[in-house]
C-alpha cells in the first residue's frame, strides 16, 4: 500500500485475497482503471508470487525502484538539516556490510519511524538491493526513504564529510556513550555487521564514534535492535537542542 500510495506508476500487477478485499478497494479501482492486471484469488496463488507465505493476504509487483545517488542523499541531508521540519531530522543511516534482509528491513522500518532522511548500503561488492523479504519486514518504510547504495562506502563516506556531513560511527568499545554525545547536523550514523563491526577504512573515515552501553551480560545488540536505539539516542539529543 506504500508502494500505491508513493509511486504507483511502477505498479506492474496485483494480486490479492478476499480476505483483504476492503482494505484495497482503491487500489483496484485505480488498476482498473489503468489497465493494470489485478486478481483476486487464494492464499495459495499469493503465496506462490510472493514466494512467501508472509504477505498478509496482498502481493504488489512493480518496477526496480530509482536509486538514489551519494551526491542527491547528500543534497537532502543538507537541505534538510537547518530546519526543523516536520518529519526530518537532517541525518541518514549507513549500514557496512549488513545484508541480512530481515535486520536491513528493521532497520529501514526505524529510520522511517524516526523521521531520518534516507539510508546508504555498503558492500565490497556491488550490494544487492532490498530482497522481497527486506520489503516486507520494513512495513512500507522502504517507500519513505531516499536509498542509496554504493560498492565503497569509505569513499563514499569522505565525499559525504567532504562535504561538510559528519559521520559517527557504533563500537561497542568507543567511550562516548550514545545516550549523552551531540550528534552534528546534519548526520550520517555508520553501524557494522554484527560479527566484524565497522571495516577500518570506514571506521576511518567516522569523526566520532559511539558506543550504546549495557549490563554486560552480553557483548552486543541485534544490529538492527542497537540502530533504533541510536536513531532515538539522535533524535530524542535534537529535542534537547543538543
Amino acid at each position: 500500500m506504500a508502494v500505491f500510495a508513493q509511486r504507483r506508476d511502477d505498479i506492474v500487477r496485483v494480486v490479492y485475497t478476499p480476505a483483504v478485499r476492503h482494505a484495497v478497494a482503491d487500489l483496484a479501482r485505480w488498476t482498473a482503471a489503468r489497465g493494470v492486471p489485478c486478481f483476486e484469488t487464494g492464499e495459495a496463488d499469493v503465496d506462490r508470487l510472493a514466494g512467501s507465505s508472509h504477505h498478509e493476504g496482498l502481493c504488489v509487483v512493480c518496477r526496480p525502484r530509482r536509486w538514489w545517488s551519494a551526491s542527491e542523499l547528500a543534497d537532502a541531508l543538507l537541505t534538510a538539516a537547518p530546519r526543523a521540519a516536520a518529519g526530518s531530522v537532517g541525518a541518514a543511516l549507513a549500514l557496512d556490510r549488513v545484508r541480512n534482509p530481515y535486520n536491513i528491513g528493521a532497520v529501514l522500518r526505524s529510520a522511517a519511524f524516526f523521521g531520518f532522511d534516507g539510508a546508504l548500503l555498503g558492500a565490497p561488492a556491488p550490494h544487492p538491493g532490498l530482497a522481497p523479504a527486506a520489503v516486507r519486514v520494513a512495513e512500507g518504510a522502504a517507500e519513505h526513504l531516499r536509498l542509496a547504495r554504493t560498492t565503497d562506502l569509505a569513499d563514499t563516506l569522505s565525499r559525504l564529510r567532504a562535504r561538510g556531513i559528519g559521520i559517527v560511527g557504533a563500537d561497542a568499545r568507543a567511550p562516548e556513550d550514545a545516550r549523552d554525545f551531540a550528534f552534528p547536523r546534519p548526520a550520517v550514523i555508520v553501524v557494522g555487521n554484527e560479527r566484524e563491526g565497522l571495516g577500518e577504512r570506514v571506521r576511518a573515515q567516522c569523526d566520532a564514534l559511539v558506543a550504546i552501553r549495557g549490563s554486560g551480560r552480553v557483548e552486543s545488540l541485534n544490529v538492527a535492535v542497537a540502530t533504533g536505539v541510536l536513531m532515538a539516542a539522535l533524535v530524542h539529543g535534537r529535542r534537547r537542542g543538543h
